[in-house]
């Protein structure tokens, strides 16, 4: 996860604006330095790239452990800037109050969510502070173990100036709309990716004349039809590793039905179980919200309020993960890569293969089995087993596992 590395795979995946992450480590903050120019107000690109090269945002994620109300707060936050040098007043500013910032890419500090925010704002009020997987249990704004009912208690005064949430893996934007709290405020999805292959997992498409922090900031601010969030792709969210409440260590898993009428007690160890995010949302949630879905041109399955009021959202499966369920190989394996490279390079990014390309030229080119795979995928007729305490959900995109056959994909191509 090198800035060279983390441009080459969101072009592959179809990303052409991506995170920088981590700026208040110092040796990484250098390395965005050396390594980026400036490609447009507030966005940056590798040194040296092509037009063609995907544009960077200057974010870092924080996390702060403090108490607070008598309990202890774990919340992690993004802070976006729209400079360099911005980041290095808001990174010495964070020191002088005591911050290590050379102990994580993710630092932790012991400043509340609130005073994070209110170093960066008053820096320079362009940043922007979104709560990160606002519903994760142990380290986020929502979470049931460490966090808070309402933007208000977390940030106070400024809850104003949180226009933004991003979903996490374990929650989509159905439950979001939800909650009142959010009623005024963009719901966002991002990769949080910790390896190269799973950036994109999620991702917030924008509409904008021309691609700048200015105007990303008021597409998220603001309803404006010149700059505005289209639609978000969402990790499926049962897949995510905290969606069900449960014990991993007693095989203990609850829905959210079987956590209300059976509580949050373990009954196998005794302690309090990991309250996962469906639960969590029912918590807090004061409304039903009436959803539709509707199949476009190419059998993606899109999801949105049947008001209209919110942008859409659309499911995916990882590529990887498709390819090696139907060829019954790992993800990591040498067969599942080769056939991920040839499906890129013929359709020019993972979104293309998984949003647009045509199912039949496909199975033309790479096995009927594996375009199957990817149709079933647009449309949602998978299982998943839910993830709980900190394992992630199994995906079957075929629930009765038969065979592999050799004849369902072209060896001859693959392999």
């Amino acid at each position: 996860m090198v800035v060279g590395v983390i441009s080459e795979w969101a072009k592959k995946k179809g990303i052409n604006l991506v995170a920088t992450g981590d700026w208040t480590h110092p040796i990484w903050f250098r390395e965005l330095q050396t390594n980026l120019e400036e490609a447009g107000e507030g966005v940056y690109k590798l040194k040296g790239a092509s037009k063609e090269s995907p544009f960077f945002l200057l974010s870092t994620e924080i996390s702060s452990i403090y108490s607070q109300g008598g309990k202890v707060r774990k919340i992690h936050i993004l802070v976006f800037a729209p400079s360099l040098s911005i980041v290095g007043k808001i990174n010495k500013e964070l020191s002088i109050r005591g911050a290590n910032l050379l102990s994580d890419g993710r630092p932790i500090v012991g400043l509340s969510a609130k005073q994070v925010a209110e170093i960066a704002l008053s820096i320079d009020e362009r940043c922007l502070i979104i709560p990160a997987h606002a519903w994760t249990p142990h380290f986020s704004l929502y979470g049931s173990v460490s966090g808070f009912d309402s933007i208000e208690e977390c940030f106070g005064e400024l809850a104003g100036s949180i226009y933004a949430i991003e979903t996490g893996l374990s929650s989509d934007p159905a439950m979001n709309w939800r909650i009142e709290d959010l009623a005024t405020r963009k719901i966002v999805s991002f990769s949080d990716a910790h390896s190269p292959q799973k950036l994109g997992r999620e991702a917030t498409v924008f509409e904008m004349p021309e691609i700048s922090y200015a105007n990303m900031r008021k597409a998220i601010m603001f309803d404006n039809p010149n700059a505005r969030i289209l639609h978000t792709i969402e990790f499926y969210p049962e897949e995510g590793k905290y969606h069900y409440t449960g014990h991993r260590n007693c095989n203990v898993v609850y829905s959210p039905n079987e956590t209300r009428k059976l509580g949050t007690i373990c009954p196998v160890c005794g302690k309090v179980l990991t309250v996962g995010v469906a639960s969590r949302v029912e918590e807090l949630a004061s409304q039903d919200i009436e959803t539709e879905s509707t199949k476009d041109a190419f059998g993606v399955r899109w999801i949105k309020d049947n008001e209209g009021l919110r942008p859409p959202y659309v499911m995916i499966v990882p590529l990887l993960e498709i390819l090696a369920e139907s060829l019954g190989f790992g993800v990591g394996s040498q067969k599942v890569v080769n056939a991920y490279e040839m499906l890129v390079n013929r359709f020019g990014s993972e979104f293309g293969v998984l949003f647009s390309a045509d199912c039949e030229e496909i199975a033309k080119l790479i096995g009927i089995r594996i375009a199957e795979g990817i149709a079933k995928v647009r449309l949602g007729d998978i299982a998943i087993e839910p993830g709980y305490d900190g394992v992630f959900g199994k995906v079957s995109i075929w629930k009765n596992k038969e065979e592999v056959k050799e004849d369902d994909f072209n060896q001859g191509i693959l392999f």
